[in-house]
């Protein structure tokens, strides 16, 4: 190394980056593609071992692991469809339990499809935003509530955790 010159330590790049070099000997051309990332909040059957597990999700579309940022809740009510859940938001309701991830912003269209949502379809589900609250810390994510008119005559699940409420109704 020649007097004066200065030595930069490698740094890995975080796991949503990608670094590549191109050009000529002598001339570089440096370019870093970062993967957005969101926060999604799951309630239903896109929890961690339900059927559609949001981590199985990824994997069968080879996207990078749902990292799990922690339990959280929304306002809401929920209710039972039979094989999975519905949430209609409320700010009068029960807190309902669910899960935040941060996940690569491809699986949000694998989520979409998991949950039947198209652009320009009215669907049982939405996507919608909600912000959660972890520790402390706000995290604004998407997920999927049901339409309110959907629910009408259905059990409602009283204590809004339906991965417990599952369980316990075999």
């Amino acid at each position: 190394m020649a007097p004066g010159s200065l030595r930069c330590p490698r740094r890995r790049l975080p796991r949503a980056s990608r670094l590549t070099q191109s050009g000529n000997v002598g001339q570089h051309r440096m370019t870093e593609e970062i993967l957005a990332m969101k926060h999604v909040f799951v309630y239903g059957t896109l929890r961690a071992g339900e059927v559609n597990d949001i981590g199985q999700a990824a994997a069968r579309s080879a996207l990078g692991m749902p990292k799990l940022i922690g339990e959280g809740s929304v306002r809401g009510r929920l209710f039972d469809f039979g094989n999975y859940p519905g949430l209609v938001p409320d700010d009068d309701g029960i807190h309902v339990r669910g899960d935040v991830y941060e996940v690569d912003e491809r699986l949000v269209s694998v989520l979409d499809e998991i949950e039947e949502v198209y652009p320009g379809e009215a669907g049982l589900f939405m996507q919608h935003e909600v912000t959660v609250d972890i520790d402390g810390a706000a995290f604004d994510c998407l997920y999927y509530p049901v339409q309110r008119h959907a629910v009408q005559g259905l059990p409602e699940i009283g204590s809004g955790d339906w991965v417990a409420y599952r369980r316990e109704r075999k």
